[in-house]
């Protein structure tokens, strides 16, 4: 596993746990970087995802036809915001690698529906954020 998909993961543990607990990203970040396994990536993501937030969840609701946020698995959440802010900020990231990691965890961690529907709702973004 590369340094970077080490990196999505752990940025998607603190994205998940900062939902789950509904607890502020820095409190996480906080937490994280008191640990020896702490990824900068990771903590790249975590951060830009928290500044970006309000826009990163509009377009993810703007293109999960039929979905909110709120009626989301939790990890699918966090893990289109992940992916959502690599393909919006990080234009060092390729499409398709952004995409692929994210449809991995998904597969991974979530639900047997969850990695088409990311698959799908990520290609609608990177057709809006990357055209």
């Amino acid at each position: 596993m590369s340094a970077r998909s080490k990196a999505r993961k752990r940025a998607l543990d603190m994205l998940y746990i900062a939902d789950v607990r509904q607890v502020p990203i820095a409190e996480v970040l906080g937490d994280e970087a008191r640990r020896a396994s702490s990824w900068p990536y990771a903590e790249q993501i975590v951060r830009g995802v928290d500044e970006a937030r309000i826009e990163i969840d509009a377009l993810i609701e703007q293109h999960a036809v039929g979905w909110t946020l709120a009626r989301m698995p939790v990890v699918d959440r966090a893990i289109l915001r992940m992916a959502t802010w690599e393909l919006r900020d990080n234009p060092e990231i390729p499409t398709a690698v952004a995409i692929a990691e994210a449809m991995e965890l998904a597969s991974v961690l979530s639900t047997d529906d969850s990695a088409p529907f990311v698959n799908g709702v990520l290609g609608a973004i990177a057709e809006d954020v990357r055209a």
